[in-house]
């Protein structure tokens, strides 16, 4: 085939796979990270109603992610054995209906059991997805096409917060029912209605794919199998050994400060500054979340054009440091506080597609279906560090900027580990 006929197709292949795949794993992923923090709205109701503390509300929040770090290596092992299609479908069924019976808690206790069984419920979803699209795409092409499906998460931001508000302000009251109580219901609908719809929607790989003819499949197994940043295949054992792959986890880790952080208490520092309705609050969430979707594309395409990843791993860590600190000095001021906010959402959520283009470069197949869950889990843990530390600091001062700090510092110390040690496949590149 001439080159420029061979460089058609290929454009044509990608775009096809990516219109067929993107936008499902994209909405799916909305759901998913809304149904995880919505509690951040419910909670706005939630404690008084129940009589919770800070505390009680951010150790519930984060133990989460216990049992999400307990069960997301096996959860990832079992989707690269059994295939994307049942088991995320299962993780999608079981994750909507444990969120919906958030609605029954009325003590701590029941409030703590239903937070863990919804990590366990949704463990594996997010490095599923990220193993996935290793099987479609080859490294070169992973920044844009990371950066598509975790815009789901500033994107549940930007929708799920006018949602969530509007139902805290509309369905309080309702048959009975509390607003938060309407928030857990509601929101669990479109997850299990997506995790009915997976079977039929994704195929396992490149050769299920009943809508690609023999030439593309043909093309996209050759891009994949001669992809130069292809990690090696390795047993489990050589993976919890690896030092590169502990410090990816450690590196994700700090990245997830910042994004729990800003996830469970934005709501709160939004109606610290004097936004009494919870619609309004809503409205006003969706602010940040919105420029951090433009955010991670940008970060991402420039990553991908450049090929380089440290430098935009650390930039986009500290941009998140100084936004969330400069957050602190604006107390009780709303558009202040709005700007610096949305520089720290932004820089945040702008480390996570450049950060996932790290670990295919080190593993493959199994070891990489053990690894990424391996490192997601360890980083996901700051879902329960993040949450905890500012509950506990601001029962303890009444106020976030204690904790808020303590983020900063993490998002810092994230900036440096990125910008130390060498790359497996690349050295003062990746």
């Amino acid at each position: 085939m001439p080159p420029q006929a061979s460089a058609e197709l290929e454009t044509a292949t990608y775009a096809k796979v990516t219109l067929r795949l993107l936008p499902f794993l994209f909405v799916c992923y909305v759901a998913a990270y809304l149904d995880r923090v919505n509690v951040g709205f419910a909670k706005l109701q939630m404690l008084s109603d129940l009589r919770f503390s800070e505390s009680v509300y951010g150790l519930g929040a984060g133990v989460f992610f216990i049992g999400y770090f307990l069960f997301e290596v096996p959860s990832n092992m079992l989707l690269h054995r059994l295939g994307a299609r049942l088991w995320i479908s299962r993780i999608m069924v079981s994750w909507a209906l444990v969120s919906a019976s958030s609605m029954f808690v009325t003590t701590p206790a029941a409030f703590y059991v239903v937070r863990f069984l919804l990590g366990v419920a949704e463990a594996g979803f997010f490095p599923g997805i990220v193993l996935y699209l290793t099987y479609w795409y080859p490294s070169a092409r992973r920044g844009r096409m990371n950066a598509l499906f975790m815009i789901g998460i500033p994107v549940a931001g930007v929708l799920g917060g006018p949602l969530s508000g509007w139902i805290m302000h509309a369905f309080g009251g309702l048959h009975g029912l509390a607003n938060w109580q309407w928030l857990f219901l509601l929101e669990a609908l479109p997850s299990l209605a997506l995790g009915i719809a997976t079977p039929f929607v994704l195929p396992n790989g490149i050769h299920a794919a009943a809508w690609l003819d023999e030439r593309e499949k043909q093309l996209l197994e050759a891009n994949m199998a001669s992809d130069g940043d292809a990690g090696a295949e390795a047993p489990l054992r050589s993976v919890l050994a690896d030092g590169r792959v502990w410090r990816l986890a450690a590196i994700y880790f700090c990245c997830m400060m910042g994004l729990y952080g800003v996830s469970f208490y934005l709501p709160t520092l939004i109606a610290a500054a004097g936004v009494s309705d919870a619609l309004d609050v809503g409205l006003l969430t969706a602010v940040p979340y919105a420029v951090a979707v433009v955010a991670m594309i940008l970060v991402a395409r420039s990553s991908d054009r450049r090929n380089e990843r440290r430098w935009h791993l650390a930039v986009a860590s500290l941009a998140g440091a100084v936004g969330l600190y400069a957050s602190t000095l604006c107390a009780g001021q709303l558009s202040p506080g709005l700007i610096a906010l949305s520089i720290g959402t932004a820089g945040v959520l702008s480390t996570m597609p450049v950060f996932w283009t790290h670990p295919s470069r080190v593993l493959a197949g199994t070891a990489a279906a053990a690894g990424i869950a391996m490192i997601n889990s360890i980083g996901n843990l700051a879902g329960f560090a993040s949450p905890s530390i500012i509950g506990w600091i601001k029962d303890l001062t009444h106020s976030t900027n204690g904790g808020l700090v303590v983020v900063a510092l993490a998002l810092v110390a994230g900036a440096a580990l990125a910008l130390t040690g060498r790359s497996a496949a690349a050295p003062g590149r990746a």
